[in-house]
C-alpha cells in the first residue's frame, strides 16, 4: 500500500484555504488543514471534507450524456461537442447570436480552466445574451466600486491583522469564511482583533454566528443598512469629524456628499433602518475616533432594495474618516495575478448600459444582463429572444427568484447545453450534460478571489489525482465547443489554444510593469508549447506585479517558482497604495457618481413611507424575508455529499417567540410563506436570534423537482426560497435582484 500527501488549496469557498490530502492507492483516505499554509495556517472548515465524497459520488457524471425520450443516455466527447455546435450554430444563422444565452454560476470563480476558456467560449459566441450568478449577489459592489475607484475587481478589503474597529454590516463571514473578502480563518481572526483592544460591531437583523462573537450587535430593519450609514454620514460632517487622510486631494464631489447626507438625520431614518438615533451617533462617533477602522458589508448589504446605495454609503464613510488606503483600515490587495485586463484600461471611464436588455430595458452591467431579464427573454414572441442556453455550474432554477417561472421559460428552450457534475433543477432541461473533470483531478491557481485577499499570497494546486478514464478537463471542452463555433473544427486543439495565447499575451503586455520592456514573440518562446490552463497562469504570473519579467527580474514569481512552494507563498500584507491604485479617468476617488446619486430619491421615499406606517416603508404589513448562509453548503451544489448535510435540518424558516406566539406556530411545526408570486412550506425553527418582524431561510435548497438524479440530497430536499422571491424587484443602479427584506405572509399549514 503507497501512502502519499499533496498540498493544495480548497476550492469550495471564497476563503482559498491549505489542506493537505492524504492518498493510499490513489484513493483519498483523508483531508486535513495544512498548518504550513502561510495564510490559511491549517484553517479549514467541514466543507474540504466533502471534496473526498465529491471525488467518489456516484451521482456525479462521468461521460457525456444526451437527453431521449426515455431519459439521459452517455454519448461520446466528439460526437456530443459536434451535436452542440451543430445545434447552437442552427440557432445562431436563423436567429442571430443573440438568440444563444449564455450562463455562468459561481464554482467557475474558484476555478482557473473555466474562468479563462469560458472566456474563449464567449469570443466565439459573442451575444448580448450573457448572464450570471452576479445579479445574484456582486453586482452593488462592483459598481459601486468601478465607479469611485474605476475598476469592479479592484476593491479595498479591511486589514484584519491590525484593524481596531471592524464595522460589519449585512455579513457572516465565521459562516461564509469571508466574501469579497478573502480571509481563511474568519474567526481566529476576529477573535485576535478583540484581544488586542479592539471592537466588532455587527449589523444584521439576525444574530449570526458573527454576531454571537462580537462586541456589538444592532439588529437593524431589512433594507435599512444605507439609509444607516448615511445618517452616520451625517453625524459626522455635522460634527465636524471628517479627516480624510491618505485620500486628502485625492478626492472628488466631498462638498456634493456632504450635500446628500444631510437629510438623513438619524431621527429621520431611525424608523426605516429600526435602530435608535442615539445608537446611531454613538457608532459614528466611535468609529470615527477609533486609532484604525474598517467598515465592510456583503450580501445582506447587496441583495436588498438599496444594494448599490448601501455599498456606496460604507465606503464613504471609510475614504472620511480616513480609513482608506491606511494600515488597519481598508487596502487595496496587489494579487500576484491579476484579471484587471478584462475591464477597462486604467484612465478610462468605467461604462454601464452600453445597451439594454430588450423586454424591459435593464441596463447591461459588465457584459451581462441581470437574471430579472432571464425568463423574460426566453418568453418573449420575438424572432431573436432566447431560443438556447449554455450554462456552466449554474442552477438559476435553484438560485434566481421566482424560480418556478424560471423553470417553466426553460421548458421553452430549443436547445439546452450544460457543464455541471449533477443532473440537478436546471440540468434537467438539458439535452447534452457535459461533466468536468473532479476537483482533486485538477491543477489550480485562483485567479479571481485573491483580488480580495487580506494579505497577498501566491499558491499553486497541484492535481491529486489522475483523470478518470473517460472523462475530459473543462478547458479542453470549451475549447473544443469554441473551435466549432468559430469554424476552426479542423485545427487541433493544440492549434487553437496557441492562437488564444498569441491573442492574449499583447493585452497582458500593454497593462503589466513590463510594458514597452519585453518582445511579444520572446514571452510565447519563454512560454512554451504546452496547451492549457498552466501555460495562461504562467504568463499572467510572469508579466504580474510580482513577476519574474521573463527574466527581466531574478527571483521574480512564474509558475515554476510558485509550484515549487507547496504550501504557498507569503507576499506580504497589504500596504498602502494610492495614487497607484486609483484607476479613474480622473485620477482621484469618484466619491458622488451620477449613477449612484440617481438612486437616492427612491431612497427618500422609502424613508418618508417608513415615517408614516410605523417602519415597514409602505409595504403590506406582513413579514419581513431574509435569507442566510450555512457553512456545510455552497449555494446548491454541495448537498449531494453526505458529511455536509447529516444532522439537524437545516433549511428551516427562523423567527422569534413573538412571531412565533401572535402567528400561532411552533418550534418544529410547519409554516406556510406566501409572497405576491408564490408559496412554499416549511419547517419552523424558533430562537431569539431574530429581530421581530423578519424570518429567515437559506438559500440553494429545493432538490425535489421531477428528474433530479441527486440521491442524497432529495431525501433531505429543503425547499426553495426563490419559489417567493420575486424577480420584479430589482436594486436600480445595478439591476441585482432583492433577496433579502421581502415582503411575506407567513401562516400554519
Amino acid at each position: 500500500m503507497t501512502r502519499t500527501t499533496v498540498h493544495r488549496a480548497c476550492t469550495l469557498c471564497e476563503a482559498t484555504c491549505g489542506i493537505r490530502v492524504t492518498l493510499e492507492d490513489q484513493r483519498v483516505v483523508r483531508i486535513e488543514g495544512d498548518p504550513h499554509d502561510p495564510f490559511s495556517k491549517g484553517h479549514i472548515c467541514p466543507k474540504a471534507h466533502g471534496l473526498g465524497e465529491l471525488q467518489s459520488d456516484p451521482d456525479r457524471l462521468r461521460t457525456p450524456m444526451r437527453r431521449t425520450e426515455s431519459g439521459f443516455v452517455p454519448i461520446g466527447w466528439e460526437e456530443a461537442l459536434d451535436l452542440a455546435a451543430e445545434r447552437l450554430a442552427a440557432i445562431r444563422e436563423v436567429a442571430g447570436n443573440d438568440a444563444i444565452a449564455l450562463y455562468r454560476g459561481n464554482p467557475t470563480v474558484h476555478d482557473a480552466q473555466s474562468i479563462l476558456y469560458w472566456n474563449v467560449l464567449q469570443r466565439a459566441i459573442p451575444t448580448k445574451s450573457q448572464f450570471s450568478a452576479g445579479s445574484l449577489d456582486t453586482w452593488p459592489r462592483w459598481v459601486q466600486a468601478g465607479l469611485m475607484y474605476g475598476g469592479f475587481l479592484h476593491t479595498p478589503v479591511p486589514d484584519l491583522e491590525r484593524c481596531e474597529y471592524l464595522l460589519i454590516l449585512g455579513a457572516n463571514p465565521v459562516v461564509s469564511n469571508g466574501s469579497l473578502m478573502t480571509a481563511p480563518g474568519i474567526k481566529r481572526r476576529l477573535g485576535a482583533l478583540r484581544e488586542r483592544g479592539g471592537c466588532v460591531v455587527v449589523v444584521d437583523p439576525r444574530r449570526s454566528e458573527t454576531a454571537q462573537i462580537a462586541d456589538r450587535h444592532v439588529a437593524i430593519r431589512p433594507g435599512g443598512d444605507a439609509a444607516f450609514v448615511l445618517a452616520m454620514l451625517q453625524v459626522l460632517f455635522a460634527e465636524g469629524r471628517i479627516d480624510l487622510g491618505a485620500c486628502q486631494g485625492r478626492v472628488n464631489d466631498l462638498s456634493r456628499v456632504r450635500e446628500c447626507v444631510a437629510r438623513f438625520t438619524p431621527e429621520r431614518v431611525a424608523a426605516a433602518c429600526g435602530v435608535a438615533p442615539e445608537t446611531i451617533r454613538e457608532i459614528a462617533r466611535e468609529f470615527a475616533t477609533a486609532p484604525a477602522a474598517a467598515a465592510y458589508g456583503r450580501m445582506g448589504a447587496s441583495v436588498q432594495r438599496f444594494g448599490t446605495l448601501a455599498h456606496w454609503a460604507i465606503d464613504l464613510l471609510n475614504v472620511v474618516t480616513g480609513n482608506l488606503d491606511r494600515e488597519g483600515g481598508l487596502l487595496f490587495p496587489r494579487p500576484a495575478v491579476s484579471l484587471g485586463f478584462v475591464g477597462p484600461k486604467p484612465g478610462e471611464d468605467v461604462v454601464f448600459g452600453r445597451y439594454r436588455s430588450p423586454v424591459s430595458g435593464h441596463d447591461e452591467i459588465l457584459g451581462e444582463w441581470p437574471m430579472a431579464a432571464f425568463a423574460e427573454e426566453i418568453e418573449s414572441e420575438r424572432e431573436d429572444r432566447i431560443r438556447a442556453l449554455v450554462v456552466i455550474a449554474g442552477n438559476p432554477v435553484a438560485s434566481a427568484p421566482n424560480a418556478a417561472r424560471v423553470d417553466r421559460a426553460l421548458e421553452r428552450l430549443e436547445f439546452v447545453l450544460a457543464f455541471d457534475y449533477y443532473i440537478n433543477e436546471t440540468t434537467r432541461h438539458a439535452d447534452l450534460v457535459l461533466p468536468p473533470t473532479a476537483v482533486l483531478e485538477n491543477e489550480n491557481y485562483d485567479v479571481a478571489l485573491l483580488h480580495f485577499a487580506v494579505e497577498n499570497v501566491a499558491k499553486w494546486s497541484p492535481a491529486v489525482l489522475e483523470v478518470e478514464p473517460g472523462m475530459r478537463p473543462i478547458w479542453r471542452t470549451l475549447l473544443g465547443l469554441a473551435k466549432r463555433m468559430m469554424g476552426l473544427g479542423a485545427l487541433a486543439d493544440e492549434q487553437v489554444d496557441a492562437l488564444v495565447v498569441r491573442q492574449l499575451v499583447p493585452a497582458l503586455l500593454e497593462r503589466s510593469p513590463f510594458a514597452g520592456k519585453l518582445e511579444i514573440d520572446a514571452i510565447l518562446a519563454g512560454l512554451g508549447d504546452d496547451p492549457g490552463p498552466r501555460r495562461l497562469i504562467d504568463l499572467l504570473l510572469r508579466l504580474g506585479p510580482f513577476g519574474d519579467g521573463f527574466g527581466l527580474v531574478p527571483g521574480g514569481l512564474s509558475l515554476a517558482s510558485v509550484a515549487a512552494a507547496p504550501h504557498g507563498l507569503a507576499l506580504g500584507r497589504l500596504t498602502a497604495s494610492l495614487p497607484e491604485s486609483n484607476r479613474t479617468a480622473s485620477g482621484r476617488i469618484e466619491l458622488a457618481p451620477e449613477r449612484i446619486l440617481a438612486d437616492l430619491p427612491r431612497l427618500d421615499a422609502w424613508i418618508d413611507a417608513s415615517l408614516d406606517t410605523g417602519g415597514d416603508g409602505g409595504r403590506d404589513p406582513g413579514l419581513s424575508l431574509i435569507g442566510r448562509r450555512e457553512i456545510r453548503s455552497m449555494n446548491s451544489w454541495l448537498h449531494n455529499l453526505p458529511s455536509l448535510v447529516k444532522g439537524r435540518e437545516r433549511c428551516t424558516l427562523e423567527m422569534s417567540p413573538f412571531d412565533a406566539e401572535r402567528l400561532g406556530l411552533r418550534n418544529g411545526g410547519q409554516a406556510r410563506v406566501e409572497s405576491r408570486i408564490g408559496s412554499l412550506v416549511v419547517p419552523v425553527e424558533v430562537n431569539d436570534r431574530m429581530r421581530p418582524g423578519v424570518v429567515s431561510l437559506p438559500h440553494g435548497w429545493g432538490h425535489d423537482r421531477p428528474g433530479v438524479q441527486l440521491s442524497v440530497a432529495t431525501r433531505r430536499p429543503g425547499v426553495n426560497a426563490n419559489l417567493v422571491f420575486d424577480d420584479a424587484e430589482v436594486d436600480a443602479p445595478s439591476g441585482t435582484s432583492v433577496l433579502s427584506g421581502v415582503s411575506v405572509r407567513v401562516s400554519p399549514v
